[in-house]
């Protein structure tokens, strides 16, 4: 035993072999691929350039063009050192996939992530109305979720990823499913290269729309391509804007769960899942959430397995789905930046 060190008997180490293997577990948990989001979380913060958004006004601190990758076989990347909303995850992608666009799917499972844009669209426009017909936040979704009529009108929220995925306009009648033809490409030919699927409709988005086609809807992650090799299935999105702190977290967990979805509608083993990043940012009034994050060490991936057998799309149910060994540190609040799709001319 070297001089001046003491002994463990509970442990029988010395106290310099506790340190050493202490700096080893420490070395292998800064190994943990959340880290990967982390690092980067600390990167914007100390490199990122100050804007402020026209739409909101709100200031942000980006960088531009960044990647982080998670191979699916070691876990599933849902972060552990803030508690994410895993049913909100589960049923956004359900709603997605099954080519919906009306938020009273989402309401009637008491998932309300998205009912600031319908609301955002309905005070649009009843302020151009004569006759005004105001309704707190609570009062409009309580309308979608019992008034049918009222969620038809006012719960759709058109030209956005479920419809665009799966029922992409023409100059025709005609529509295409972008996610079946993306998933039957790779089956056919698992060597090929063009198994994309877009969201991005100039058509509806900003100056570039008509007021009467505008989406109202800033679509954000708007490009994934699949890519067979050797068996596995891996899915890469391409994200134009990124809400690091609020946001980023959601579509990692959603686009991870997507690839293993795909990976059992197709027979191939799931890959990797790899985001890559236009302008990704952290908006100033979440600053002190990511330092509280940051203080925080990843805990072990949970994992997924399906419960179910399903072999398309479509037989595909939320309920298929169990999140196993999640243990994370507890939720961090932070407020929605509502953004917009559509930027009056004027």
């Amino acid at each position: 035993m070297a001089r001046g060190e003491s002994y463990d008997k509970t442990q029988g180490k010395t106290n310099l072999e506790r340190r050493i293997q202490n700096q080893i577990m420490d070395s292998q948990s800064r190994n943990h691929p959340e880290y990967q989001y982390l690092n980067l979380l600390r990167e914007v913060l100390n490199h990122g350039t100050r804007k402020v958004d026209r739409d909101h006004g709100v200031a942000s601190y980006s960088l531009f063009g960044k990647q982080i990758r998670f191979d699916l076989t070691q876990g599933f990347p849902l972060l552990t050192t803030k508690k994410i909303y895993w049913k909100g995850v589960l049923y956004e992608l359900s709603w997605f996939m099954s080519g919906q666009s009306n938020i009273k799917y989402l309401v009637d499972h008491n998932v309300h992530i998205w009912d600031d844009y319908p609301y955002k669209i309905y005070n649009i426009k009843n302020s151009e109305s004569k006759v005004r017909n105001e309704l707190t936040k609570e009062a409009f979704i309580e309308k979608i979720r019992t008034d049918e009529k009222f969620a038809k009108q006012w719960g759709n929220l058109p030209k956005i990823y479920g419809e665009l995925w799966r029922r992409w306009p023409t100059r025709t009648t005609r529509t295409i499913d972008q996610l079946k033809w993306a998933i039957n490409e790779i089956c056919i030919d698992p060597n090929c290269h063009n198994a994309i699927v877009s969201s991005w409709n100039p058509e509806y988005l900003y100056t570039m729309a008509q007021l009467k086609d505008t989406s109202h809807f800033p679509i954000c992650h708007n490009m994934f391509q699949l890519n067979v090799m050797n068996g596995r299935v891996s899915l890469q999105l391409y994200q134009r804007s990124a809400d690091l702190f609020l946001g980023v977290p959601f579509n990692i967990a959603s686009y991870a769960l997507l690839c293993l979805v795909i990976a059992r509608v197709t027979g191939y083993q799931p890959g990797e899942f790899i985001h890559t990043f236009g302008d990704v940012h952290i908006y100033e009034n979440h600053l002190d959430a990511v330092s509280e994050q940051l203080k925080r060490k990843p805990r072990s991936w949970p994992t997924v397995k399906f419960n179910h057998q399903f072999h398309s799309l479509d037989a595909f149910r939320p309920e298929f789905v169990e999140l196993e060994n999640y243990d994370p540190h507890p939720p961090i609040k932070a407020e929605l930046v509502v953004s917009g799709g559509y930027t009056n001319k004027k």
